[in-house]
């Protein structure tokens, strides 16, 4: 014979671990995608060295 408080229990228990895991799993994914953003921008930029910026000359003062 079936259990229906076990059944109620086991249920709810399954509906929060659902949910546990499914924020896990979005979290690791964001920072997954950060991870991978900061790797490829450090890349870009060792490979490709943004030109030297040229500062404007002061003005002489009189």
């Amino acid at each position: 014979m079936k259990n229906p408080f076990m059944s109620m229990f086991l249920s709810g228990a399954n509906k929060i671990a659902g949910s546990a895991r499914a924020q896990a799993t979005a979290a690791v994914k964001r920072e997954t995608a950060k991870n991978v953003k900061q790797a490829t921008k450090a890349w870009t930029d060792a490979l490709m060295p943004k030109p030297p910026v040229a500062r404007k000359k002061k003005a002489a003062k009189k």
